[in-house]
């Protein structure tokens, strides 16, 4: 699991779970574990509205997003786009990510960390870069996964949250993008 900013900097890894492994078990572990000294969002998470468009395929090929719900999906879409970006980098800086070869587990983990701190160090110092460069326009890299997430039901982790509270957020940041963009 990790969190990045909008440079593509890496500002939280955990490492050590399964590709196979749920995101939502991933996240409510992380949560749990102090070990991980992981920063609850003070307001906990947004999700996009259900029903309404949110891919940034949809809005190129359907045109302008109109509604305030539709303009919050985008917003959000495209604040997911800058993650995808960041790990498109990294798995093609450093294809050994794609298929890890058998070395133990442990060494398994220091060479995740490793690449996300060369990752981080060259973004850092500002390298002309042609990966960075390539992956800083807003390029698309939505997966069959990603569709998939989207679909999937909400852990009981999420249950606990004040949905009412997070729908009343949500609108509200919903009509402020609106009257920004209308």
């Amino acid at each position: 699991m990790v969190v990045c900013d909008f440079d593509m900097i890496f500002r939280f890894v955990v490492v050590g779970w399964e590709g196979t492994t749920h995101d939502s078990r991933v996240l409510t572990e992380t949560i749990r574990n102090p070990q991980h000294n992981f920063s609850m969002p003070p307001s906990g998470f947004m999700t996009p509205y259900r029903n309404m468009c949110y891919w940034l395929s949809d809005f190129r090929s359907g045109g302008k997003a109109v509604e305030k719900e539709e303009i919050f999906n985008q917003c959000h879409a495209r604040l997911r786009n800058v993650i995808e970006r960041a790990f498109g980098v990294v798995k093609a800086r450093f294809p050994i990510l794609k298929r890890m070869t058998p070395y133990s587990f442990t060494t398994q983990i220091k060479i995740v960390l490793a690449c996300f701190s060369i990752h981080n160090f060259l973004r850092q110092i500002s390298v002309a870069d042609i990966l960075f460069f390539e992956y800083d326009n807003e390029v698309e890299l939505e997966s069959d996964n990603a569709n998939q997430n989207q679909n999937s039901t909400k852990s009981s982790l999420f249950a606990t949250f004040d949905q009412e509270f997070m729908q009343q957020f949500r609108d509200q940041i919903a009509n402020e993008l609106f009257q920004v963009f209308s």
